[in-house]
């Protein structure tokens, strides 16, 4: 699990405020269906927040009868991030949908190295947004970052200097990190990634392979 506790702190108090842009806030609420590890901090500090609102200053606003009537009148259900995944077929959380699609069939995968495929899905507010999928047993080359990158497991699970990271978990690495991520034996893994700034790759082979990966 993650080791960087003040960033990952942040990274939920962020999610809570709704400051995040907008990938990473779907990150953390797709962290959020898939694992039960953060919902009660999370929960908490909505819970501080309303509390915050109760005791500001009311303001008033225009038209007040009419916004009343939209969002009763709305017949689209009310989300609940920390619901478990619907059984509908779907291999997408939620919360991601919206970027990734329902599923991952039929998504453009680019190979980048031997084993290792991206989807890339465009920068919005300024974060670029991914799946990774990496063949099990097989590593990532060794990187550092210039800037941020946040991790979620989808499927399988994988290894680094961190520790270990299953299905539902969330990594944070920033630039003090330098590893190397190893994709566990048995299941390939499935990531989906948000970057703000750029990767750098560390290793000896993965300098030879950069030209290629980006």
């Amino acid at each position: 699990m993650e080791k960087n506790v003040t960033g990952m702190d942040e990274l939920l108090a962020g999610y809570a405020a709704g400051t995040l842009s907008y990938p990473a806030q779907a990150l953390v609420g797709a962290h959020l269906e898939l694992s039960d590890q953060n919902r009660g901090y999370v929960s908490s500090l909505e819970s501080l927040g309303g509390v915050s609102l109760s005791d500001a200053d009311p303001v008033a606003f225009n038209d007040r009868d009419s916004m009343l009537s939209a969002i009763f009148s709305d017949d689209t259900p009310l989300s609940n991030d920390n619901a478990p995944l619907a059984q509908d077929g779907t291999n997408v959380p939620h919360s991601l949908q919206s970027i990734v699609g329902r599923s991952m069939e039929g998504l453009p995968w680019k190979t980048l190295l031997p084993g290792v495929k991206e989807c890339k899905f465009g920068e919005i507010d300024g974060c670029a947004s991914s799946l990774i999928w990496v063949r099990a047993g097989r590593a990532m080359p060794s990187h550092t970052h210039h800037g941020t990158e946040l991790t979620l497991v989808l499927q399988g699970g994988f290894s680094d200097e961190d520790g270990h990271f299953v299905s539902g978990d969330l990594a944070f690495a920033d630039g003090d990190v330098d590893h190397k991520p190893i994709a566990d034996e048995g299941e390939d893994c499935i990531c989906f990634a948000v970057t703000a700034g750029r990767l750098e790759l560390t290793g000896p082979v993965g300098r030879w392979f950069a030209p290629f990966m980006r």
